[in-house]
């Protein structure tokens, strides 16, 4: 497996306990607030939207807390303005990470990665110092017991999607930002659950970790960041040896 999607399978793996530690709908408010906000409130015609919208109905999120923050977005309710920030740093091993940050208070949030990195092993870097070893790509995750491989295969592709691949229990389709609401829009069409979909940051560069603290070490520092209330996600280009994966998740 590559490095980005054994992290893909970390990643939804923490899904569970960011629910138990009340941060998912946080996430979840910002991302509406900000999907109406950019492209109206009207899910039809808002493809980002409807694609958040059914995130939050997985998560099982209270359709009144939906469309309060739709309705903050689009200037109906009042409400803090959001902006998006973007950061990067090292973790141990030279593990490069990227932080999405969504924050109504640039400096506290700055202030919130910046210490946690210094307090967990880890620095900030200057802008683009980590940016190059990623790529910006539309990422959707999708059960495989939802849709057939050669089903998915045609639909994704004839709607622009880059790959479709075929992860064990689910299936990753990545596509360029430019056609990740076309392949939004498509997999609704055809009503195919999706698990999660972002406009992720993919390692295109692999720093391989084959010792054991290190992996702890870097996963520890991912956790303390992502447990951040201002932080929307965080990526990373480490590529953990095959024989490590069962040891550092048990």
């Amino acid at each position: 497996m590559s490095g980005h999607s054994k992290w893909a399978t970390i990643k939804r793996a923490k899904g569970a306990a960011d629910a138990k530690r009340g941060k998912l709908f946080s996430v979840i408010s910002k991302d509406l607030t900000l999907a109406a906000r950019d492209g109206g409130g009207d899910p039809s015609f808002n493809p980002r939207l409807r694609t958040v919208i059914a995130k939050a109905k997985q998560a099982n999120m209270p359709a009144d807390n939906v469309e309060r923050a739709i309705k903050k977005g689009t200037g109906e309710l009042p409400g803090v303005v959001y902006e998006e920030n973007v950061y990067e740093g090292y973790a141990a091993g030279g593990v490069g990470l990227i932080v999405e940050v969504t924050t109504d208070n640039k400096n506290r949030s700055a202030s919130e990665v910046r210490s946690t990195m210094s307090k967990n092993g880890g620095n900030l870097a200057g802008v683009g110092a980590v940016a190059f070893q990623f790529d910006r790509k539309g990422q959707f995750i999708i059960d495989a017991s939802a849709v057939t491989e050669e089903v998915l295969m045609e639909l994704a592709l004839e709607a622009g999607a880059e790959d479709v691949l075929e992860r064990g229990d689910h299936f990753e389709v990545l596509c360029t930002l430019a056609e990740y609401d076309a392949l939004s829009q498509a997999l609704s069409d055809q009503s195919i659950a999706v698990e999660s979909s972002e406009l992720a940051y993919l390692a295109n560069v692999h720093v391989p970790v084959d010792d054991a603290d290190v992996a702890r070490k870097v996963l520890h520092l991912v956790s303390a960041l992502d447990a951040l209330e201002d932080v929307k996600a965080v990526h990373s280009n480490m590529q953990l040896a095959d024989a490590l994966l069962n040891d550092i998740e048990a």
